[in-house]
């Protein structure tokens, strides 16, 4: 069986990779990918977590399954909203590069 640090490990590089990704990028389609990253790092930490109370008590066990659960929910819904925002931006200034986006009027 895999020890919980090298999960917790592996969750702190995908992380570090996806804020050192938003803070560089230019593409407001990468930042919102980074994003994404960041979130699924924090889900592996989670279900790590979970894992490990697993054999202590059930009922912490499940709840962490159920908050990865929520902020998938939450991942999906921030998508939708902000692929629609960027393609509307999209439509009138034909980038999608942040820099550009410093004043968002239509």
């Amino acid at each position: 069986m895999v020890p919980t640090e090298y999960y917790v490990a592996l969750s702190a590089v995908i992380f570090t990779i996806g804020a050192v990704g938003v803070l560089t990028r230019k593409s407001a389609i990468m930042v919102f990918l980074c994003v994404e990253l960041m979130l699924n790092a924090a889900n592996l930490a989670l279900v790590s977590f979970a894992r490990q109370w697993a054999n202590v008590d059930a009922a912490l066990a499940l709840s962490g399954q159920t908050a990865v659960f929520i902020i998938l929910a939450i991942a999906a819904a921030e998508v939708a909203v902000g692929l629609g925002i960027l393609v509307a931006i999209f439509r009138y200034r034909a980038s999608t590069e942040i820099d550009s986006m410093a004043e968002v009027r239509l």
